[in-house]
């Protein structure tokens, strides 16, 4: 499903990433922890194809995605990887729904696609009476929760998650993680989670550490 192969990540001289490998199966849970600076996000980041590594090469479901240009690049990350990230990443302008939309749109969906779509994934999260709210009238768990359908709003292979859990209280933390559980069993994605949330990284299949840019464990 995943597999990231000698990755190395430079900012001028400062080396993020030194050599960086790993595979990732399909329909697997994988938590990835490790210290502040350890290189955790950087690496997520480059397997979501939002930063391209100094060298090296990432390649999902069979595609090197690096070897695309970024229009290629920009479309293959639309279908196939979702993203929740700490802070929600809303649009405070748009409700619940038109967010959950937003991927659809990007895509060139007709709305006529994609709005029973996005209804049905708000009602299936237990937001269906939430669905016209705006961001500012929603609580940190349903915002959460809007995040992860609109992660999901293009079926996509893989979610990706970085400290999904950083800005919940302890109640909403463990609708997260029973959420994340779930959907891996509804929808068969592919989790790939960033945490300093042990409890968090305990549902994972396996947790790997990080440390100076590199796999440790």
């Amino acid at each position: 499903m995943i597999e990231v192969q000698n990755i190395h990540r430079s900012f001028g001289e400062l080396e993020v990433l030194k050599g960086v490998n790993l595979k990732v199966e399909k329909g697997e849970i994988v938590a990835i922890i490790g210290q502040s600076g350890a290189g955790k996000t950087t690496l997520l980041q480059i397997i979501g194809t939002l930063d391209r590594p100094t060298s090296g090469k990432v390649v999902i479901e069979g595609q090197d995605v690096f070897s695309l240009n970024d229009k290629q690049l920009a479309a293959f990350r639309n279908r196939h990887i979702g993203f929740i990230f700490q802070f929600h990443q809303l649009l405070p302008e748009f409700t619940a729904l038109e967010n959950v939309c937003i991927p659809a749109m990007i895509a060139r969906e007709k709305e006529t696609e994609y709005r029973g779509r996005a209804e049905k994934l708000l009602t299936d999260l237990g937001l269906k009476e939430r669905m016209g709210h705006k961001p500012n009238e929603l609580s940190g768990g349903e915002k959460q929760r809007v995040a992860a359908a609109r992660a999901l709003m293009m079926k996509p292979d893989i979610i990706l998650a970085d400290e999904p859990t950083g800005s919940l209280d302890t109640r909403n933390k463990k609708e997260l993680s029973e959420l994340l559980l779930k959907l891996r069993k509804e929808y068969g994605q592919t989790i790939l989670l960033v945490t300093h949330d042990k409890e968090l990284a305990d549902i994972a299949d396996r947790v790997i550490e990080m440390k100076d840019g590199r796999i440790i464990d």
